[in-house]
């Protein structure tokens, strides 16, 4: 299939640049792919949906202060967004100035702390950080919250608890695992009152996620690795779902891939591991027969993700429905409900 396959039109408008006042307020596509069709309803519906003995798995990363603004030796400026933190006084940076800084460089970052240029990975920069404080510690206190580049502004105080999950554990993602925002405590609440299980796994979504697809045929496009852990308990929670006749659904495409890639043999197993699996339309799904998901991008390997899971011709006239119906697209925007396809 073509990149050109998975565009649609996209009023800017319906680009979602805030949050509702409340996580729950979004609305919700329900696309049922077997009987091939889809409703509109309200996220708070979404309990609706579910009966005892299902299973929601999310991804319990939490986002972190990954981008910084600072000066090379010579003094020119530069914006560095982390991709992944490697150890407690590395990670891997991608940096935006005029001149890419050398191996050896010195970089200062926020007038507060310096960082030594190692290596070039190819896009990336391998940094040492001041070993006085830990790679999180000095993001923590002089970083900036990564909203998405489609947001068009800069984070303001809300985005800090907004563009993090209530559930947000293991800091280590540059960004948001967006089908998760909707999510509050009264909704999990509900739904644990209903038998619902949750269990969770960890994938720290990476900056390549971002990244275009910048070529036309999709079998040459190459994704970007992101580490994942799958928990003992998690896996035990599936095999009761499976065995007592529940439904497995993973909240967000985080979930998704990390479970898919944990049973690439056959069987969920767990551990921990990197991941950079492109499942696009003919991909067999193992583990998670539905997916509560935000509207994706055009021509991104996510919208390729879910015409997958819920079928391209079905997903096609959905997106078509959203647009019509003024849905609020991507990260802070409505969400959907898809039963995968037979």
């Amino acid at each position: 299939m073509k990149t050109s396959d998975f565009d649609y039109f996209l009023p800017d408008d319906l680009i979602a640049r805030y949050p509702l006042p409340d996580r729950s307020a979004s609305r919700l596509l329900h696309v049922d792919s077997p009987a091939g069709r889809f409703e509109d309803r309200l996220f708070a519906d979404l309990p609706a949906f579910f009966r005892s003995g299902d299973l929601l798995v999310f991804n319990d990363t939490r986002v972190i202060k990954a981008r910084l603004f600072g000066m090379k030796e010579s003094g020119g400026r530069i914006e560095a967004l982390v991709e992944r933190v490697l150890s407690d006084h590395e990670a891997l940076v991608f940096i935006r100035a005029s001149h890419g800084p050398r191996p050896g460089a010195r970089l200062r970052f926020a007038e507060a702390f310096e960082a030594v240029v190692v290596e070039r990975q190819d896009d990336l920069y391998r940094l040492a950080f001041d070993p006085s404080r830990t790679v999180l510690a000095w993001l923590d206190e002089y970083g900036l919250l990564p909203l998405p580049p489609y947001i068009d502004r800069a984070a303001e105080v809300g985005d800090d608890a907004r563009y993090q999950t209530v559930y947000a554990r293991d800091p280590g993602a540059v960004a948001a695992p967006t089908a998760g925002l909707h999510f509050d405590e009264p909704m999990l609440a509900r739904l644990k009152e209903i038998g619902v299980e949750l269990a969770f796994v960890t994938l720290h979504v990476g900056a390549g996620t971002f990244q275009p697809v910048r070529v036309e045929n999709i079998a040459e496009h190459l994704m970007h690795s992101e580490r994942y852990e799958i928990p003992e308990a998690t896996v035990a929670a599936v095999a009761r779902t499976r065995q007592t006749g529940g439904r497995v659904c993973s909240v967000g495409t985080t979930s998704l891939r990390a479970l898919e890639s944990a049973a690439q043999r056959g069987e969920l197993k767990a551990g921990s591991g990197e991941t950079d699996i492109f499942i696009t339309p003919g991909y067999r799904f193992r583990v998670v027969e539905r997916l509560v998901t935000n509207f994706h991008l055009p021509r991104s390997t996510l919208l390729m993700l879910v015409s997958a899971f819920g079928g391209y011709d079905l997903m096609h006239h959905a997106y078509r429905h959203a647009v019509a119906e003024r849905y609020r697209f991507f990260s802070y925007g409505d969400a959907m409900l898809i039963e995968r396809t037979q």
